[in-house]
């Protein structure tokens, strides 16, 4: 079933709309009424919830990505739900609520966008942009400002390694380390060719063995997970050189890997239990080819 058509095409909120936010809103509030309210909703916080927000908004992504509007209406729908429970904690808290979390976006729309609401100029996306990352900079010195610390510097003076932790705060690991990459090569942070980055991936994938080794004997895994996340880091870089996305990468092997893996399922009844690693490679083959045969993966 495709996504409902909305009522209002003009931009505004029409009153429908607002009358489903409210029954939405109604119905959070009844699943976190401490009498008669739903015990898994009640013991919601702001931390627990964390997993939730971040698992919704890759599902819209995805969604985006595969173009389903219905779907893409439903798990919009899942991350507006996310929202409006933190919203209800927060109220139950006495600290904000959805009201002032509306009216704040709704203010630091308007002020970040003076060549629509005032009188600024922007005539071009470029220009957009460097307006916006201006009155950004200024919004955050005011701040600082009023909780008596030091400033931040502006862009055009602040080091890149500040602007990047504060870019990185709305990324994903993976998003952010390509941010990082990119930004770092644009300084002149950049080996000489992409052989460079090869020998370093196989410098890293090395040390990584190294520590996971270290990690069977002793049963620490830290330096372990440090040397993955630099080999994972440097394969980024290699990605980057090559202009391709990493993040579409893994997703088409994820998506890969589950339908080759549905027909190794499906051709053992979906036991593989007892099963030798011969036999499931084997059948892993037989699934990558029959893939290839209908055309679904030329990369099998």
């Amino acid at each position: 079933m495709g996504a409902s058509k909305p009522a209002d095409t003009k931009g505004t909120a029409s009153a429908a709309s607002l009358e489903a936010l409210s029954e939405l809103v109604a119905v959070v509030a009844r699943l976190r009424d401490p009498e008669t309210g739903c015990p898994w909703d009640l013991e919601q916080t702001h931390a627990s919830l964390v997993p939730y927000v971040i698992e919704e908004a890759h599902e819209v992504a995805d969604a985006i990505r595969h173009g389903d509007d219905g779907q893409l209406e439903e798990e919009l729908g899942d991350l507006l739900l996310q929202v409006v429970l933190h919203a209800q904690i927060a109220r139950e808290q006495g600290r904000f609520d959805l009201d002032s979390i509306c009216r704040g976006i709704s203010s630091k729309l308007v002020r970040r966008h003076p060549h629509v609401f005032a009188e600024g100029q922007a005539k071009d996306v470029a220009a957009v942009k460097q307006a916006w990352e201006a009155i950004k900079a200024e919004e955050q010195r005011e701040q600082m400002t009023r909780r008596g610390e030091p400033g931040p510097l502006t862009p055009s003076t602040s080091p890149l390694s500040d602007q990047l932790s504060r870019k990185l705060r709305g990324q994903n690991a993976l998003a952010g380390a390509m941010t990082i990459s990119k930004k770092a090569a644009a300084a002149g942070f950049e080996w000489d060719n992409l052989d460079g980055v090869w020998e370093k991936v196989h410098e890293e994938l090395e040390e990584l063995k190294e520590a996971v080794d270290e990690a069977r004997a002793t049963g620490n895994r830290a330096h372990a997970q440090e040397e993955l996340g630099d080999l994972l880091f440097t394969l980024v870089n290699v990605a980057r050189w090559c202009q391709i996305c990493p993040e579409a990468g893994l997703d088409g092997t994820n998506h890969r890997f589950l339908d080759r893996f549905s027909r190794v399922e499906a051709a053992l009844g979906g036991d593989l239990k007892g099963q030798s690693i011969r036999d499931l490679e084997g059948l892993w083959q037989q699934a990558k080819a029959q893939i290839k045969e209908e055309g679904k993966d030329p990369t099998s």
